[in-house]
């Protein structure tokens, strides 16, 4: 059986004429959710149309489009999320439909009034359904007159601070702070106790303000170790609704999901199909009509408590496709056209298992500091890892040449694998990871295989604080076999004889004697610690010569030797063998930096020569500067007044996420270089700061 995405074919004679047709659909968004729409609607025979703003010109949305039209200016404000300027494309191009994507407009009650008054489709819900949701205060009371039950919190319309902490303490800590028209993470905190309380708010409101532009609060329960399960709804407009399964969310980081997967782990056919039928309540009850998510969270015992709805297609939809067979895209265009849904709820079942691992442009080394830059290099070998179509999916919104800006979400693209079983289909996802190859940008791709490798997640020992829980294994330093060492010495010398064009041997890099054998010596070190003066290195002594385009070498580390040989494969993989164990890796060389990539995880280590120029260890002078491209949100504290070190100084705020710039010791700042509302530039130096002598 194919998990490619598919229609159902069961014929329905009322599907034969559809009541709102249109061969023209506009995709009102950017990245891998509009490329993934166009290729849907082209092949239902719909022409297609992109938006774009001046940071997404060359895009590759852009660059697959039949046609595509500016908006404005790289700010979203003034492009994606400017109604006038889309509803104008549409008419300029004689769209008949306009397909949101997820995020932007696409929970816009005013975005959908505005197109009924032009005409033009809206690929979702009615605005009275998002406008039902979108307040999540007064979601709540409906959820419970549906009676979907809920968490126990306060949703009400008082924001008096002093009210809000008041109920807080009538809760119970720990709370969750969230965005009443808010979602995807932004506009929360968890809250401890009393004590941060009003900082958590003052930070929420900020974020909810600049996002939705509304900065309204919801107070509820914290559930300790709860799971994020998430239920897919469709209806369509002749009161017909099913439900898709559920999938489990649970791994997050800052409440933005992570990894998913369906169907979620341990479900018994009793509770899903409480909560499915939940799910299509809540639905009904509201008038909604199109794809929507559910969300609930999963306590321990079994119980399950209306979190939140989300009125359009989610991130995580193809590990649905993946375990039912269906392309929700392609359901939400005919469902869009009139159509009655191509499935009744006993049409549809599960088959295998199914994975979505978020690949960002953020580096988890550095608290997770979006990334931006060009990728020189993005490309999933899947033959050479021994792979198919049928196994993995990648829904992707860029290509190797991209720029990735600081505009947007820092998303790049989504991984998705399909197995028989949840071991399988973690064992894919493995192979797919190590077999995805990104250059020119740093991501989280090693942050991901750490967690598909983690016993725990293994082991289905999920909550939503999976990686708070599991923090000091997921982030533990790193150590090295001297299998390691061995690899990486060799990679890095091979890939410096590559990078020589000529074929002179004085041109040559890797040792070359002309009446001795090749010996080098290579110390290797974690990067994080290659610029310090006392860091542990290893050294491995290299002797070897060539033969018939294969390396056969000797290495000694340790007053240990091993032979050993590279060989070169297709795209970066290699086959190195040592003491006769051949493994094959993914590896390339970043600078000084060797990364090595197999189903297992990824290493990396700083490699150089020490037989060469040996420029020595700098030890990095502690400065405050922009970590990534972004805007000054707020400066917390006057210039000379006393600080401690870790104090919160300023916030920034890149690709809709707050940072927090804190004070590297005690002392003062003596002057700051930006104000609120400034742009700054990664590296620019943000403050001059006087430690205590």
């Amino acid at each position: 059986m194919s998990h490619s995405p598919s229609i159902n074919t069961t014929e329905k004679a009322d599907n034969a004429a559809r009541t709102t047709p249109f061969d023209t659909l506009l995709v009102a968004n950017r990245g891998e959710i509009a490329c993934r729409v166009m290729r849907t609607a082209r092949r239902m025979g719909l022409k297609t149309v992109a938006v774009y703003s001046d940071a997404d010109a060359s895009a590759r949305h852009v660059r697959e489009a039949d046609e595509a039209v500016r908006l404005g200016p790289a700010a979203a404000r003034e492009s994606y999320l400017n109604i006038g300027a889309v509803i104008d494309a549409a008419k300029r191009t004689g769209t008949g439909a306009i397909h949101p994507g997820y995020g932007f407009l696409s929970e816009n009650g005013s975005f959908v009034k505005a197109l009924e008054e032009a005409g033009i489709t809206f690929v979702g819900p009615p605005a009275s359904a998002i406008a039902a949701m979108g307040d999540k205060s007064a979601a709540k009371a409906r959820m419970a007159n549906a009676g979907v039950p809920l968490v126990p919190g306060y949703h009400g319309d008082d924001q008096d601070d002093t009210l809000l902490r008041s109920e807080a303490d009538r809760i119970g800590y720990p709370v969750m702070l969230k965005a009443s028209a808010g979602g995807g993470g932004k506009g929360m905190r968890v809250v401890e106790s009393g004590d941060g309380f009003q900082a958590a708010l003052d930070g929420c409101r900020r974020e909810s303000k600049a996002a939705f532009g509304d900065d309204r609060m919801l107070i509820e329960k914290y559930l300790v170790q709860p799971r994020h399960v998430e239920v897919q709804v469709f209806c369509d407009r002749h009161g017909n609704g099913v439900y898709l399964f559920e999938r489990d969310c649970s791994v997050q980081r800052r409440h933005q999901k992570v990894i998913e997967e369906a169907p979620a782990p341990g479900m018994t056919a009793e509770l899903r199909s409480a909560m499915g039928d939940a799910a299509v309540r809540a639905a009904k009850e509201i008038g909604y009509v199109g794809a929507g998510t559910v969300e609930f969270l999963l306590d321990a015992d079994g119980s399950f408590y209306f979190m939140e709805m989300n009125t359009r297609l989610q991130v995580e939809h193809p590990v649905t496709e993946m375990i039912t067979g269906q392309d929700l895209v392609e359901w939400q265009l005919r469902v869009a056209m009139g159509e009655r849904l191509p499935c009744h709820q006993d049409e549809l079942a599960i088959t295998g298992h199914s994975f979505e691992a978020r690949i960002y442009a953020e580096d988890p080394d550095q608290d997770f500091i979006p990334a931006t830059g060009l990728l020189t290099r993005f490309a999933l070998d899947l033959e050479g890892a021994g792979l198919n179509a049928d196994q993995v999916r990648l829904d992707s919104g860029v290509e190797s040449g991209d720029a990735v800006s600081m505009h947007y979400d820092p998303m790049l693209a989504k991984l998705i694998v399909h197995g028989p079983d949840r071991d399988a289909a973690l064992a894919t996802l493995n192979r797919a990871l190590a077999a995805l190859d990104v250059q020119g940008v740093v991501t989280n791709r090693a942050f991901l295989m750490r967690l598909a490798t983690h016993p725990g997640f293994k082991n289905v020992e999920l909550d939503t604080r999976f990686i708070e829980r599991n923090e000091a294994t997921l982030f533990a330093p790193r150590t090295y076999s001297r299998e390691d060492y061995a690899s990486a010495a060799l990679i890095g010398l091979h890939q410096l004889a590559q990078e020589c064009e000529s074929d002179s041997p004085w041109d040559r890099h890797d040792g070359f004697r002309l009446n001795a054998p090749h010996t080098i010596r290579i110390a290797l070190c974690d990067p994080a610690s290659a610029q310090a003066p006392d860091s542990d290195e290893a050294v491995v002594i290299v002797e070897g010569k060539r033969n018939a385009g294969e390396s056969l070498w000797n290495l000694t580390i340790n007053d240990e030797t091993l032979t050993a040989s590279l060989q070169p494969l297709t795209g970066d993989a290699v086959a190195v063998t040592l003491n006769g164990h051949r493994q094959r890796l993914q590896a390339r060389r970043d600078g000084h930096v060797v990364i090595m990539a197999d189903p297992s995880g990824e290493t990396r280590l700083f490699w150089r020569r020490i037989d060469a120029i040996d420029h020595g260890h700098h030890e990095a002078e502690s400065t405050l500067t922009a970590p990534m491209n972004g805007t000054v949100v707020a400066l917390l504290v006057e210039p000379g007044i006393a600080v401690e070190k870790g104090m919160p100084l300023m916030v920034m705020e890149a690709m809709k996420m707050e940072h927090t710039m804190t004070a590297p010791a005690d002392g003062s700042v003596e002057i700051f270089h930006f104000q609120a509302g400034d742009t700054v530039s990664q590296g620019a130096v943000l403050l001059d700061f006087a430690a205590n002598e």
